[in-house]
């Protein structure tokens, strides 16, 4: 019995065994990932949570500070309060667009 030669649509595509361990494989990972999921979320809620109060609070008392200490005739703590949210909303920014980024590659990753 002679082989016939494969065509090039034939040689990059998968065998049917490959496709479906790669789809075996992808749903056991997701199954892993499930029993951390909410709680992840929760967490990542959380960071996000504290990554804007902390900075805005931090901002506050300065400003409270600084306008007990050295009155004058603009107030530090309205300034230096928007100043720490600005900074916390960023912060909060940074970390969505990160694990967004992670997210992004494992999925990449699981395609390949």
């Amino acid at each position: 019995m002679t082989e016939e030669p494969q065509s090039g649509l034939a040689k990059l595509r998968p065998s049917l065994s490959q496709e479906v361990g790669a789809k075996a494989a992808r749903k056991l990972k997701a199954r892993r990932k499930s029993a951390q999921g909410v709680w992840f979320g929760l967490g990542m809620m959380g960071l996000i949570g504290w990554s804007v109060v902390v900075p805005t609070l931090l901002g506050a008392a300065l400003g409270i500070w600084l306008d007990r200490h050295h009155p004058g005739k603009h107030a530090w703590t309205l300034a230096l309060l928007v100043a720490g949210l600005s900074i916390g909303c960023l912060n909060a920014w940074h970390w969505v667009a990160k694990e967004e980024m992670e997210i992004r590659d494992e999925q990449e990753d699981n395609d390949e």
